[in-house]
């Protein structure tokens, strides 16, 4: 067994030619071509990469060609991956502009508790609300007993849901599940809803394909003004600056409690907020000898989570 980072990244080179070889004899059957998308968190989080990977694959599917997506595990470094296949499904998902996610699983769905633990549990065929339901069951049994890694499942679903896209958990294990899910008589596995108010391409983009670089404390009145009122994060409004990051970078905006509820780009570096924390926008040339922008985050860079 493999112990080694460059060991296991090795290994996976040689089982992706394996892998694909398998994908391709089998849609061979069906006269359908295959091709192989290796993706890392990178590619992703640069714009530029994101827009040139959405103009490829939209060439591969305009050409009826199957791509099988996967994370690029050869070069990814940990710190940089995606975490798991759910995550960049929903990724994936929102930079094809699909309308479908259809997650497979080791279950029939999302059920109201843990259907190994309780016999009398039962599936939820339609959840309507998707937005902070992987939290909620998180805090419930369903998350200590990894129900199909659910959760995680309910947070790709989340993403989705908030670009538009719904989402559909069912079952891998069973016989024509496809079909099934694309059978307008016949019900399978739970449907999440898109949300309606869904995010922009680009907030989205913001809120989930990139890592932070660092957080932002703020007190109550900035935490309102932002999450409540929809308003650009002022300095006067900072308690405290944490990381090392420079201007244009996503950090994290946490409230006194430490809960996350907002993600965005910065206008400032770490240790120029460091020196304006507090301050009211007119102060901003004074500290620093120059005002590069009134606000910490503006809104249009800015997203609620």
């Amino acid at each position: 067994k493999p112990k080694t980072i460059p060991e296991k990244q090795a290994l996976a080179a040689v089982g992706q030619i394996k892998l694909m070889a398998l994908y391709e004899r089998l849609f061979s059957k069906f006269d359908k071509s295959v091709a192989q998308v290796l993706l890392t968190h990178e590619d992703l989080a640069n714009r530029q990469r994101y827009i040139n990977a959405k103009h490829t694959f939209q060439v591969l599917l305009e050409s009826s060609i199957i791509p099988i997506v996967n994370e690029n595990d050869t070069v990814a470094v940990e710190e940089m991956k995606f975490g798991d296949n759910d995550h960049l499904s929903a990724l994936v998902a929102t930079l094809l502009e699909a309308d479908l996610l259809v997650i497979l699983s080791d279950v029939e769905g999302v059920y109201d508790k843990d259907p190994r633990a309780y016999a009398d549990a039962r599936l939820i065929p339609l959840i309507s609300e998707a937005k902070g339901l992987s939290q909620t069951i998180a805090g419930n049994s369903l998350s200590t007993v990894g129900t199909g890694g659910i959760v995680t499942k309910l947070g790709a679903a989340e993403k989705a849901a908030l670009a538009g896209i719904p989402t559909v958990i069912a079952s891998g294990m069973q016989s024509g599940v496809l079909g099934k899910v694309f059978a307008e008589e016949e019900s399978c596995g739970t449907l999440i809803l898109a949300e309606a108010n869904r995010l922009t391409s680009r907030k989205h983009w913001i809120a989930y394909n990139l890592k932070t670089a660092g957080e932002i404390v703020v007190d109550q009145g900035a935490h309102d003004a932002v999450a409540q009122k929809g308003k650009s994060l002022l300095p006067s409004g900072l308690k405290e600056v944490r990381g090392a990051f420079g201007v244009g970078e996503c950090v994290s905006c946490v409230d006194l409690e430490g809960r996350e509820f907002a993600r965005g780009l910065v206008n400032y570096s770490a240790q120029e907020l460091n020196q304006i924390k507090g301050l009211h926008t007119s102060g901003i040339e004074k500290v620093l000898g120059y005002k590069a922008y009134d606000e910490v985050i503006h809104r249009d860079d800015l997203v609620v989570l």
